[in-house]
């Protein structure tokens, strides 16, 4: 088995079509090579802990309502592209990630990550939830089948937070500076949401090499 490194954050709309573009390749190889590990990069880890209105938030990062409108302009093609679903009507705040990184965590432990970072996704990117919100969180870990109560409880704590900042740390000071970047074998750095056929080679290649060392 090959470890899968993926560094993302929930909010971010080039995570997401890139872990569908992942997912699209993944399934033409049902036995495919892949041990996934998600790990936390908050791209606003200034952001207050109750968000921020997202209009405001994306006119100031991008110089006005023009500016921002021609920066997402790529977002919207790659998604419909990709099959990435995207209702932006629908989001109304930018919200902080801690939690939403603290709650992929206690799913990694659970061997539930990939299915919630699915969860998070769909509830920030085509319903349009508040990631930040505990009661938010817990509704999807229920989904998830973890313990809601549990998660409420850890949520309500300071558990896990200062882990989630030392590995987002880790990830810049090893050169990271933008998401998504999935890390190969502990050692090739695939940054940006790579197309479907990339992944399809990057497997190929894997497993024509398993083959010939056994």
């Amino acid at each position: 088995m090959v470890k899968l490194d993926i560094i993302s954050d929930p909010i971010c709309p080039w995570c997401y079509i890139g872990k569908t573009n992942l997912d699209k390749a993944l399934l033409q190889f049902p036995d495919h090579p892949f041990v996934i590990e998600w790990h936390p990069f908050q791209l606003n880890p200034d952001m207050p802990a109750e968000g921020m209105d997202r209009r405001a938030y994306l006119e100031g990062k991008f110089g006005g309502k023009e500016g921002a409108i021609k920066a997402y302009a790529p977002v919207v093609e790659h998604a419909e592209r990709t099959g990435a679903h995207i209702n932006f009507d629908a989001i109304k705040r930018t919200p902080n990630t801690i939690d939403a990184h603290r709650l992929i965590h206690w799913a990694g432990i659970e061997q539930r990550q990939s299915f919630v970072v699915d969860l998070l996704f769909k509830a920030y990117f085509v319903d349009g939830r508040d990631i930040s919100a505990h009661e938010v969180l817990a509704d999807i870990a229920d989904s998830a089948e973890m313990d809601a109560a549990m998660v409420t409880k850890l949520l309500g704590s300071d558990a896990d937070i200062e882990d989630i900042r030392a590995r987002d740390k880790h990830s810049r000071e090893m050169g990271v500076n933008s998401v998504p970047t999935f890390i190969v074998a502990h050692k090739h750095a695939v940054p940006g949401a790579q197309p479907p056929d990339v992944w399809v080679n990057v497997i190929k290649e894997i497993m024509e090499q398993v083959e010939a060392e056994e």
